[in-house]
Formats: C-alpha cells, sequence, structure tokens
C-alpha cells in the first residue's frame, strides 16, 4: 500500500502511517531505539547519559510507552539496588532497517 491508498481515509491517525507516528513519534522515543540498537542491554543511568538532556521523568514515560507497544523489553533483577535493564523486542528490532535509512537520509541532507 502507498501512502495514496489513504487518502480517502480524511483521519491520517487511522493509516499504518499514522500508526507508526503513535509508536515512535516525539522528540526521544527514535532515539531511545536507535540507542538501543547500538548497544543491548542498557542499564536505565546509562541510557539516561548517553541521551543527554532527557530527564528521568520523561526517559520514564518514553521507556514504559515502548514497553507497552512492544517494541521494548524491561528485564529487572531482583537485587538491591535494583537494576533493568532495556533491550529491543523483535517486533522493535523489525525497525531497524527503518532507522538506517533516516540516518542515511540525514548523512546525505545534513548539510544542505
Amino acid at each position: 500500500m502507498s501512502m495514496a491508498d489513504f487518502k480517502e481515509k480524511g483521519n491520517i491517525q487511522e493509516t499504518p502511517f499514522g500508526y507508526t507516528l503513535s509508536v515512535v513519534g516525539g522528540k526521544w522515543k527514535m532515539l531511545i531505539l536507535y540507542l538501543l540498537s547500538e548497544n543491548q542491554p542498557v542499564r536505565f543511568n546509562e541510557m539516561k547519559r548517553r541521551l543527554g538532556t532527557i530527564t528521568f521523568k520523561t526517559l520514564s514515560t518514553q521507556l514504559k510507552d515502548l514497553e507497552a507497544d512492544g517494541m521494548v523489553r524491561r528485564k529487572e533483577y531482583p537485587q538491591i539496588p535494583p537494576k533493568v535493564e532495556y533491550s529491543l523486542t523483535h517486533k522493535g528490532e523489525t525497525l531497524l532497517p527503518v532507522l538506517e535509512q533516516l540516518c542515511e537520509w540525514g548523512e546525505k541532507n545534513r548539510n544542505n
């Protein structure tokens, strides 16, 4: 299906494109997925450090959303202090070719 196939729907949120944006849209979700694609598993504090300006609350919320959408797996170890690691699920990994294409586009067009 192409984007032209969905012109008649009237509401873009009801299209596959709308669904995709609901899962990976926003400022942080694709960056989190990209980080996990490069390094798995990643602990929460390491992810926070690598992402930079993201707040703890925002990172926590974004990870919960990605987990609820089946993109990220959270593994908690029963120890003190608590240890939690995040990795991509199979569904999350299926998005990697798209992320790679976005990176290639950015590389080609960053300085234009």
